[in-house]
């Protein structure tokens, strides 16, 4: 596996040395920021292949950080966050984050996370070149539901043939419901399936399937996802 660029961001320069020492030892390599804007700066100097975020930073917020990446990239974000923060935690799910850390944190659940993220996006973060198979192969790759039509191995998603841009948990998440149309998938279930052996709240899965409903609402399918109230969510087809 090739060595992943982590950038890590947080002003507590304590924390910084921490996640830096935890995921080099990982194997991973390591640039870190101390500032929002400086965050941002080295993102687009470095294209990295992760962030590892806190939500409270001395100028400009991770929020608005994690908001200036969606504007032009899919990387995934983990944010970091104080447990008496959880308005922000949910907020970060929901505008575009991919998983978050409560502080104080064990670096090896980092560690986990990190990569497990990285897992789960591995071909939407770097995927190698590869020759265009014969278009009935092509067809074979895709799940094709009424208006929605994703593509796996790009990790691209349209709908009505528009492009939506999804995160790759966002993207998982979505795949395993469209596979089944009809089929009530609990939160539990969803946690296992997306998240495996990493340990995370079902508020997450909430937090995600409402960020997929907003990217889909823009398009006109705010229902591509419904709730099963008291069980969990299912995607139904679509075809008007």
């Amino acid at each position: 596996m090739p060595q992943h660029l982590i950038l890590a961001v947080d002003d507590d320069q304590h924390i910084t040395e921490i996640i830096e020492f935890a995921l080099k030892a990982a194997g991973f390599a390591v640039i870190t920021a101390a500032a929002g804007q400086e965050a941002l700066d080295k993102f687009r100097q470095h294209a990295p292949a992760l962030v590892v975020l806190d939500v409270n930073l001395p100028d400009r917020d991770g929020l608005w950080v994690c908001q200036k990446i969606r504007e032009t990239s899919q990387t995934p974000i983990l944010f970091l966050s104080a447990r008496d923060e959880e308005v922000d935690r949910v907020m970060g799910l929901t505008i575009g984050g991919d998983d978050y850390v409560t502080k104080p944190f064990s670096p090896r659940e980092l560690t986990a996370r990190v990569q497990a993220i990285l897992r789960r996006g591995a071909q939407a973060v770097a995927a190698p070149a590869v020759a265009a198979a014969p278009p009935q192969a092509a067809a074979d790759t895709q799940i094709v539901s009424g208006r929605l039509r994703l593509e796996p191995e790009s990790f691209a998603a349209f709908w009505d043939n528009e492009p939506v841009e999804l995160t790759a948990t966002e993207f998982q998440l979505l795949k395993t419901m469209a596979a089944r149309p009809g089929r009530v998938f609990t939160r539990d279930e969803l946690l296992d399936l997306v998240y495996k052996d990493t340990v995370v709240s079902d508020r997450t899965i909430d937090s995600h399937i409402l960020h997929i409903r907003k990217k889909f609402g823009r398009k006109g399918g705010k229902d591509v996802i419904q709730t099963q109230h008291g069980i969990g969510y299912k995607y139904t087809k679509i075809d008007e």
